[in-house]
């Protein structure tokens, strides 16, 4: 299993927690952002949009984050990153969504440059772009982790919703957005980067990384 990645993307992050909390082994091959590297011929051959993290496992090559997590719920269900009940499991995949869909692809690579090339965006008009988006994701993940939390987002042990974010807290930080300001997240993070699985996934761990 070969994991395509640039140590410093959040979904490539999640990816790694995902595969280290279910202790799957695998190799890492980089895919430096900055130069371009997704756009060579090669990469789109296997994955045609040119993103990351593409996962090839099983003979073939898998893309998207949350549908490789799904995958790797669906292959290997231990340790389990859903709970039982349907009402739950939908719980929790809303909790991972708000991140993955609605706060992550507004803070992500392509859309700041985009913001710098197309409307010349400055570094402190980016910043506030991503508070922006930032801080309405999290002030409703505040809420709902008050509501369904004990540990970790849902519950006791970690789940998407924790995969999710806590790529997104390192993210925040980057844009100058201080996750103190919601203290159940950040508690949240404090007890996720206590086990190795998130720890080791952190991106200043990862052997591509600056």
């Amino acid at each position: 299993m070969i994991l395509h990645g640039y140590w410093r993307s959040g979904a490539a992050y999640r990816v790694r927690i995902a595969l280290n909390l279910k202790g799957v082994a695998y190799d890492r091959k980089g895919v430096d952002l900055r130069t371009g590297a997704q756009r060579d011929p090669a990469f789109l051959a296997r994955n045609p949009q040119g993103l990351v993290p593409a996962l090839e496992a099983d003979g073939g090559m898998l893309t998207q984050s949350p549908a490789i997590l799904e995958w790797l719920e669906e292959t290997r269900p231990e340790p389990p990153l859903l709970p039982q009940d349907p009402a739950d499991r939908a719980a929790v995949r809303a909790m991972a969504a708000l991140i993955a869909c609605d706060v992550h692809p507004l803070n992500n690579l392509r859309v700041l440059n985009a913001l710098r090339g197309d409307f010349g965006a400055d570094q402190a008009q980016i910043n506030a772009w991503a508070d922006r988006w930032i801080t309405a994701g999290f002030d409703a993940l505040e809420r709902l982790v008050e509501r369904h939390g004990g540990g970790f987002c849902f519950g006791t042990a970690p789940t998407f919703a924790d995969v999710n974010l806590i790529p997104q807290m390192y993210s925040a930080r980057r844009f100058e957005v201080d996750p103190a300001r919601w203290p159940r997240l950040s508690a949240v993070e404090e007890a996720a980067l206590a086990l190795p699985a998130f720890a080791e996934a952190h991106p200043d761990r990862q052997p591509d990384a600056d």
